[in-house]
């Protein structure tokens, strides 16, 4: 912006204009000439110089001018040979004359043409309404409702109001600016003035107000919608919900309860106008937020077996501190359950006074009553969530107190805990919609050929590193090594239903043998050693049984590990240290957002699929899932804090942004923004960041805010978001601290538009916020089995899905649309049926190969081809569903634009897009016990 003004109204854009400044003037000859560009002093015309032309010719009237354009809008600049050596924003657009010609301009920021076009656009106003000239007659909207708060505030009626009171007021008006940012302001202004003093007059407070509260990123964002003039009227704010913000069935009703909620001043309410202030607050509010209000709620399908979510898990969550030093107490139960946390894990010892305690710290002093555990997890349990919670139990006391441990689970929740025994006949556990308000034991069980009220079982490794630590770490050891065994007694054992812990010995054996209701628990080390060698097999076994991966002995200081290297897999109950805050429990937290933060988050349907292909350590996209763009525009932040401890270092902070993703290893990136120099509270960023995301459904954003220090960046805030959560538009990104807490009034503004975006369950997107990418077109195709019969039913599926989707230059829209809705059904049809085939094929799938003669190497890769072939069936499926209700919606767009035209035949655009709207039926989910899904 030349001279580092700050544009905030129409008359400082006027004045900018009337000053002049340097644009270039783009010709259709491919070529671009700098020229310098000014309003004349009457507001009449704008000319150029230097120009060949006569001077009177290189202007441009303003009563000839028909419009104004913001971006590469004409022929010119969306052909030109140029115009990718400039960004959109930075471009505009003159349209003017009987014949609708375009002077075509490209600026050096955004700002400078929001400028221009703000100017222009009133300019074309007022010559056609208003006899003023800009910056005389009446006051503006604006300016009328300051005033008026003004005069509220002078309670004497003299006309002043002291400087304290004034500053007061304007941080009422704009919450989180600083009284000493307010005080400075209304000094520098005085001082500007000639009129020093302890109290101001109400010239002065307009002028401080509207200096301090405009924000110039929203103030032009607000100049591209309007009409004209200084507001968005109904129709303008229309345009920007539905275009920007991709939102749909917007009506003008609800555009004026917006304005009714969010409008500051009574004359704005009352004519419909939303103007700078009321689009402020709007673009702050929750109505505006990033985080899609749809998943603030639980909104997946919650009739799944249990096996098919993740879930909440806690590790110590009685600890304050670390697992060292840190001291137990009741708090961190009700912290923990409160985040929604569905699994909580208990270890039991004994106690001094004959009652088992719980104890997680080598100090004897440091220990908390079971009894009181239980009675505040009776208490609490439910609060945050309705859904069943897990108590991971892991017995270190003697059989007696084990039974005083039974009685007081038993008489403490009462009904709320789930007794009764797994159904022999059920294949999956149950759902978490059929276990609300229940409450399951996890925990060792005695054989069935135990008839003793004690016996003995095998333990496992978690629960012993504080073991090691109290000096009791050889009490239980066997000769030999092997499995620890341990005393259970029968009343604590008959509590376990159905999450019984078993040792885990490799997954063929629990292919073959484990039971539904039968789960293993796994040490960070083990778990990730599975991760990386045979994650397909650890994917396969958590089709069917929960797993719980604790964290390593050797994180004395109770460090977390990353969750997402075991959500990719599958992995339910990855157990966190809750009271140690840092990016994992920042994932984690974020995670668990969705789904109205219930603790339970339904795993990606090509994780839960009896026969699907997937590949856990994938760097590339994968089969059936199409690939997303994220276009991601951090633009400003508001009232960042001061990192912890900066105090030492000076006053100015000089923040950047990190955005990162976290997903399966094909998505992982970090992208940064440029450091703002002497920016503090309110830097501006303005930088487009961009992402492939490979699998959407396991994606998670987080924005980190850090200070730029040559001694090392320290942290200011953060914030996560599951990126199915994400809404596009302009949207402002509520920052918490290291411990995700909220921070009061501090935000980032950012722009999110997604390329691709499949529906998930939410409304279409159209409009900018869900633009189309410009790509080559890639088909994903099955692959041989090496067996012929199978072969030849997925090549039946494939070859009409890509004649009836394949599209050539210059195609018709509405034809081409009609064809893909009309042929839709059948090409449908035919891939339920090779799909059913397929799976009919599965049954056999073992004798068909031994049949077929393939082992080892051949008999592997025949199995993964199957299952590839069949998750692409399935993805193929989804994307065709999703390319009708797209042609559908193309249909109804262009009919509508027709009508409001008035070009359609006999009145209207009339492609009757209403006739070819049969929907069309997802193929099912088999349920059954096969492991070809991973195979």
């Amino acid at each position: 912006m030349p001279n580092d003004r700050k544009i905030n109204s129409t008359a400082a854009c006027i004045s900018l204009m009337l000053e002049g400044c340097e644009l270039k003037k783009v010709r259709s000859n491919s070529r671009m000439y700098s020229r310098f560009f000014v309003l004349d002093a009457d507001m009449r015309s704008v000319r150029w110089e230097p120009s060949k032309k006569d001077s009177e010719k290189a202007k441009i009237e303003i009563k000839s001018v028909k419009e104004v354009r913001v971006g590469k809008k004409t022929p010119v600049l969306r052909s030109n040979g140029l115009s990718d050596q400039f960004p959109d924003e930075c471009a505009f657009s003159i349209i003017y004359g009987d014949n609708y010609e375009s002077l075509d301009l490209v600026a050096s920021s955004a700002d400078v043409v929001s400028a221009w076009v703000m100017g222009l656009r009133y300019l074309v106003s007022y010559g056609k309404h208003s006899p003023e000239a800009p910056g005389t007659g009446h006051p503006s909207l604006r300016t009328s409702w300051i005033s008026s708060v003004f005069d509220l505030a002078d309670l004497e009626k003299s006309g002043r109001i002291p400087v304290s009171r004034a500053v007061q007021l304007i941080k009422a008006l704009n919450p989180g600016m600083k009284t000493s940012t307010i005080e400075l302001k209304f000094k520098e202004l005085q001082k500007a003035s000639e009129r020093p003093g302890t109290e101001v007059a109400c010239d002065l407070f307009v002028e401080a107000y509207c200096e301090l509260c405009t924000r110039p990123e929203i103030f032009f964002l607000l100049v591209q919608f309007s009409s004209n003039k200084e507001y968005l009227g109904v129709k303008d704010l229309l345009m920007f919900l539905e275009v920007e913000q991709g939102m749909e069935g917007v009506t003008e009703e609800k555009c004026l309860e917006i304005v009714s909620k969010y409008e500051p001043s009574k004359e704005g309410r009352e004519k419909g106008y939303l103007a700078i202030d009321g689009f402020t607050r709007y673009l702050l509010s929750a109505d505006c937020s990033i985080f899609d209000p749809q998943h603030r709620k639980v909104c997946q399908d919650m009739a799944q077996p249990l096996s098919h979510y993740y879930i909440s898990s806690a590790h110590s969550a009685c600890l304050l501190e670390d697992n060292f030093w840190g001291r137990s107490d009741i708090s961190g139960y009700i912290s923990a359950l409160g985040l929604g946390c569905r699994s909580i894990e208990l270890v039991l010892w004994d106690g001094p006074e004959g009652e088992p305690v719980v104890y997680t710290s080598p100090s004897a002093a440091s220990c908390v009553p079971f009894r009181a555990v239980v009675g505040l997890i009776d208490q609490h349990a439910f609060t945050a969530s309705a859904y069943p919670l897990i108590l991971c139990l892991v017995v270190r006391c003697s059989a007696p107190q084990q039974r005083l441990a039974a009685q007081c689970l038993r008489k403490t929740l009462g009904e709320k805990l789930y007794l009764e025994p797994p159904n022999p006949v059920a294949s999956y556990l149950p759902s978490p919609e059929e276990l609300k308000g229940r409450i399951l034991i996890k925990g060792k069980k005695l054989p069935p050929t135990c008839e003793d009220s004690e016996g003995e079982v095998s333990d496992e490794e978690e629960g012993w590193e504080l073991a090691r630590r109290l000096g009791q770490e050889d009490r239980e050891a066997p000769e030999g090594g092997g499995l620890r065994r341990v005393r259970l007694s029968r009343e604590l054992s008959e509590l376990v239903s159905l999450c019984q812990a078993v040792p885990f010995q490799d997954f063929e054996s629990s292919r073959r043998g484990q039971r539904y209701w039968e789960m293993c628990s796994f040490s960070e080390v083990e778990a990730g050693r599975f991760a990386n060698e045979c994650p397909a097999e650890l994917v396969s076994y958590n089709k069917r049984f929960l797993s719980r991966i604790y964290p390593s002995p050797m994180r004395i200081d109770a460090s977390n590990m990353n969750p997402q290297d075991f959500w990719k897999c599958g992995c339910q109950m990855v157990a966190m240290n809750y009271q140690t805050p840092g990016l994992m429990m920042d994932l984690n937290a974020g995670w668990f957002r969705q789904n109205g933060a219930c603790g339970y988050v339904l795993r990606p349907a090509i994780m839960r699929e009896e026969v699907s292909y997937f590949s856990a350590n994938a760097k590339d996209s994968l089969p059936g899932v199409p690939a997303q763009l994220l276009h991601l525009k951090v633009i400003s932040g508001q009232n960042l804090p001061k990192p912890k401890g900066s105090g030492a270092k000076g006053e100015v902070v000089e923040p950047y942004v990190c955005a990162e993703i976290h997903g399966i290893p094909a998505d992982c990136a970090e992208h940064r923004t440029k450091t703002a120099l002497q920016s503090g509270d309110n830097p501006i960023f303005d930088e487009s960041l961009e992402f492939q995301i490979n699998l959407p459904e396991l994606a998670v954003l987080r924005f980190v805010v850090l200070d730029d220090d040559y001694i090392g960046d320290e942290f200011i805030a953060q914030y996560t978001i599951p990126f199915e959560c994400l809404q596009p538009g302009y949207r402002h990104v509520p920052l918490q601290s290291l411990a995700g807490e909220p921070l009061p009034h501090a935000t980032l503004f950012v722009h999110v538009a997604i390329t691709d975006r499949r529906g998930g369950g939410k409304g279409h997107r159209r409009g900018l916020a869900g633009r189309r990418g410009r790509r080559v077109r890639e088909y994903t195709s099955t692959k041989a089995t090496g067996i012929k019969a199978i072969d030849e039913v997925f090549r039946t599926a494939t070859q009409p899905l890509r004649e009836a989707t394949d599209l050539r230059e210059n195609v018709q829209m509405i034809q081409t649309s009609r064809t893909l809705i009309e042929s839709a059904d059948a090409v449908y049809g035919k891939l339920i049926q090779a799909q059913q085939a397929g799976m009919d094929f599965h049954k056999e799938l073992h004798r068909i190969e031994a049949k077929e003669g393939l082992r080892g190497h051949k008999l592997q890769k025949a199995l993964e081809s199957f299952a590839w072939n069949i998750t692409v069936l399935k993805g193929q499926a989804d994307l065709l569903k999703h390319a009708k209700a797209e042609a559908l919606d193309n249909l109804w767009q262009i009919h509508n634009a027709g009508q409001s035209c008035g070009i359609g035949r006999n009145g209207s655009a009339s492609p009757e897009p209403s006739r070819l709207q049969a929907p069309l039926e997802p193929i099912p989910e088999t349920d059954g016990g096969g492991d070809t899904a991973s195979c």
